[in-house]
């Protein structure tokens, strides 16, 4: 037995989770958790055996706990929550909005736009991370990407985050329900706009996945379903939106307490893409990824049986001291292999390049403007999601 204790829903341990990780590394490998019975992994070579295999940890009930726990329907289309065959198919099917072609076309209005969000705060001592970039760039560059309208996008954006946020450091069935009809599937604001692009088709992705012909499950060739593309959209709104913001934060909040780090990437911004890996592996956006396990399975001398629910802490296996020298260092020239905060296998992350470009870009544009900054704890504040990881107000003083 061990006195250690975590829980993802739980604010304290949530405000630094890193310290009970470390212990459960060394100490409980494989954790158990006897409140909201599930076990976890922690170290980087598990973490990443587990994400690799998906015929023993399933995707197809949710990768969150609550969401496996309630035995929520999923819609067809939301990769995340799918195993192959299926996977593979719908993944085929929206890795059209990733491109290299679509990258390009968008980046200089990714460009343009963060300066023109950023410069309005020049010379005026003040500048929040979160509230004034990096809640706002995410949404609009998914909305170039879908073709939503921008008068839309803040509201759509706010149904999302409010379909994530814990109330509370409990969780309970209600809260799953409406998590999960609510702000992750149920979009049927997205319905209005693939009415109206069917009937005004454009060079967008929304259109792109309206013409759509594909060779389904069942061998019938079709376009998509309108629950189907409902789901596809809400899937790249929510993710693209949600993760991003938090990346974001955290690299304003991570360069602050590391501010030799700072100077090195303001004398030097070609270290910004490899800085911006840096800052993925020190806090992942979303470091808890939910499995439900298939069949029995072993794990440091212990049984885990089938029907268990198996969290996969990738935010503690990107600081295990195995893998990592000095884990808790920030070093943005650190050489990195590869780090799991966009996964591993066949659930990586759909929109990596994307969120790296707009981190990449996020960065470079506020050092043009303000090569330090100073971080007023006294007004930030923390998000409260058992999902994603960070910061819902991050101002600085510049």
């Amino acid at each position: 037995m061990t006195d250690i204790y975590y829980d993802p829903y739980d604010f304290e341990i949530d405000a630094d989770p890193h310290p009970v990780w470390r212990r459960m590394r060394d100490d409980a490998p494989l954790y158990y958790n006897e409140k909201y019975d599930f076990w976890a992994l922690t170290r980087f070579e598990d973490v990443e055996a587990g994400l690799l295999d998906w015929d023993s940890y399933s995707s197809a009930r949710g990768s969150v706990l609550e969401m496996i726990k309630s035995g929520v329907q999923i819609p067809p289309g939301s990769i995340l929550f799918e195993d192959p065959p299926l996977h593979d198919l719908h993944r085929r099917l929206l890795a059209r909005a990733f491109t290299p072609r679509r990258m390009a076309e968008i980046e200089p209005q990714m460009r343009a736009y963060c300066a023109r969000a950023l410069d309005p705060y020049v010379g005026s001592g003040r500048f929040d991370f979160i509230a004034d970039l990096g809640s706002q760039m995410p949404m609009r560059v998914i909305g170039m990407l879908l073709g939503i309208p921008e008068e839309d996008q803040e509201a759509l954006r706010d149904r999302i985050d409010a379909g994530l946020k814990l109330e509370s450091g409990e969780v309970d069935a209600d809260f799953a329900a409406r998590r999960n009809s609510e702000s992750v599937f149920r979009l049927e604001q997205f319905g209005e706009y693939l009415d109206w692009r069917k009937k005004n088709p454009s060079d967008d992705l929304m259109t792109e996945l309206l013409e759509a012909r594909f060779t389904d499950e069942t061998g019938t060739e079709r376009t998509l379903t309108r629950e189907e593309l409902v789901g596809y959209i809400g899937l790249l709104a929510g993710a693209g939106n949600e993760t991003t913001t938090r990346l974001i934060g955290w690299t304003g909040y991570l360069l602050d307490q590391f501010p030799d780090q700072r100077e090195r990437l303001a004398q030097d911004r070609g270290l910004i893409p490899n800085a911006i890996e840096e800052i993925l592996r020190f806090e992942a956006p979303s470091p808890v990824q939910a499995r439900y396990v298939m069949k029995d399975v072993e794990w440091h001398g212990t049984q885990v049986r089938e029907g268990a629910s198996l969290l996969l802490l990738n935010g503690s296996a990107n600081r295990d001291e195995r893998r990592f020298e000095n884990p808790d260092q920030l070093d943005v020239g650190r050489e990195i292999d590869h780090h799991l905060s966009f996964g591993f296998g066949i659930h990586f992350c759909l929109g990596a390049s994307l969120a790296r470009m707009e981190g990449c870009i996020a960065l470079d544009e506020v050092l043009k403007r303000w090569p330090r900054w100073e971080i007023d704890y006294d007004e930030a504040v923390m998000a409260r999601t058992s999902t994603v990881r960070g910061w819902e107000s991050l101002p600085a003083k510049v």
